[in-house]
């Protein structure tokens, strides 16, 4: 018995520790709860000592994508394997060769790194869907961009090839986060051919899943949420140290802090953001104003702001969750789409810029902040809609894919003592009053 209750409680342990240093937004997105990154060797044509293969990179999250400096990818080879040649990408070293004295592989590395070509490549460097400088769209905002393919031969088998699927995958996107899975067997991809007519399949496929924590990321938040509205003068700013803590000099203009992961050939300052000081001290806030309460609809205002001095984010994304999508939404000055809620009693809708003109949100500079803006025109459920108990505001906000640090409920705009509702008079009421009140005059 003493036995079990030892085991008991040692498993009580882990699973509080794993709690500790795991939270929920950590380890598990319920919003995007099939969200990954999908790695797929394909085995197209045997060689004298090796294969051809073709590796594709599949983005499948529905709003975190890939931004500059772009993924490298990376794998360990089971056995003598070296790369003779590849398209579409390239290793990032070449290793030593020189066991090779007529024909010089393209990489001799036992762990080799792969990185994407840039758009501007060569012809005879290019292949199908590469070179697109690692960056990998949404799968729900551009899912033509979400994916990247390479080719490569691999050989130094011998005449009868063993071949292995690679070990240890790992995938840098440009930083650390994603935790990809066995590269397994499994069904081998089919492709067509001769506009469709005609279907190919490979002769062994390859498939390993990679997922994202912020945990194993280990960076800090990169963005807040504050809130105001029309009927409350008062503003809910961003939590106090929601991405870190200023400096205790409060005159300071620009403060450093811990940032996104840069290329290994940057500089060692090139790890930080150099941002505006704030109590806040975020890259990034999203404030949601409240405008306006018509009959049938509210417009709110929503503002995505960049307080860094060295840092733009191209193609950038804002998801909200929100009881209000429900029903039809307008966003001016940005694309949205609505995205499944997986259960959830609120809707998600998901936001992002406009090609060419405000899908890139500019650094700040000593003048000002780089900022993007849109007026957002929503459709009430006149059922269910009520401006008490927050219900204007959102629930929850990711910027990226990265979870925002939202205000506590008991702190965000109420309304004003004794007001149950701020809803307009319906326009045939205002009517009938009219006609009352010239009815009453005309009888005096």
């Amino acid at each position: 018995m003493g036995l079990f209750f030892s085991r008991v409680r040692s498993r009580a342990l882990m699973l509080m520790s794993i709690i500790s240093v795991c939270t929920l937004s950590d380890c598990y997105d319920p919003l995007d709860p099939n969200g990954n990154i999908t790695v797929t060797f394909d085995i197209n044509q045997w060689t004298r000592d090796g294969y051809m293969a073709r590796v594709t990179i599949q983005n499948y999250y529905q709003y975190r994508h890939v931004d500059k400096s772009g993924w490298k990818l990376g794998w360990t080879w089971a056995n003598n394997e070296t790369i003779w040649s590849m398209s579409g990408a390239f290793a990032t070293t070449q290793g030593n060769c020189s066991s090779f004295k007529f024909q010089i592989p393209h990489s001799c590395q036992k762990s080799p790194v792969i990185a994407d070509l840039m758009p501007d490549a060569l012809p005879e460097n290019r292949t199908d869907d590469c070179c697109k400088g690692g960056l990998l769209a949404a799968w729900a905002i551009n899912p033509s961009k979400s994916f990247s393919s390479f080719e490569m031969m691999v050989g130094n088998l011998g005449a009868n090839p063993k071949v292995q699927a690679p070990v240890n995958l790992t995938l840098m996107t440009p930083g650390p986060g994603y935790t990809c899975g066995l590269v397994e067997d499994t069904d081998p991809t089919v492709s067509s051919d001769i506009g469709g007519k005609r279907q190919l399949q490979a002769y062994r496929t390859w498939k390993s899943t990679c997922t994202y924590s912020s945990f194993v990321a280990n960076q800090s938040p990169i963005c807040c949420v504050s809130l105001s509205t029309f009927y409350n003068p008062k503003v809910t700013s961003c939590p106090s140290c929601s991405c870190g803590c200023r400096d205790v000099d409060t005159n300071t203009i620009s403060c450093v802090r811990e940032g996104f992961f840069s290329a290994p050939e940057s500089g060692p300052l090139d790890n930080y953001d150099i941002v505006q000081c704030t109590d806040h001290m975020c890259p990034v806030r999203i404030h949601w104003h409240v405008m306006k309460n018509y009959f049938t609809h509210w417009k709110v205002k929503l503002t995505i702001s960049n307080y860094n001095y060295k840092r733009n984010y191209s193609n950038w994304n804002v998801l909200v969750q929100h009881p209000g999508f429900s029903q039809n939404t307008t966003a001016y000055s940005f694309i949205s789409t609505m995205l499944p809620s997986f259960g959830f009693s609120d809707d998600v809708a998901l936001f992002w810029g406009i090609e060419y003109y405000n899908n890139e949100l500019v650094n700040a500079d000593k003048d000002q902040l780089g900022a993007v803006s849109t007026q957002i025109l929503l459709r009430k459920d006149l059922d269910s809609f009520t401006l008490g108990n927050g219900w204007a505001l959102p629930r929850r906000v990711y910027f990226n894919g990265e979870n925002c640090q939202m205000p506590l409920p008991d702190i965000f705009p109420t309304l004003p003592n004794g007001s149950f509702s701020l809803k307009p008079a319906h326009p045939l009421f205002l009517l009938l009053i009219h006609l009352a009140f010239k009815t009453f005059v005309t009888w005096l």
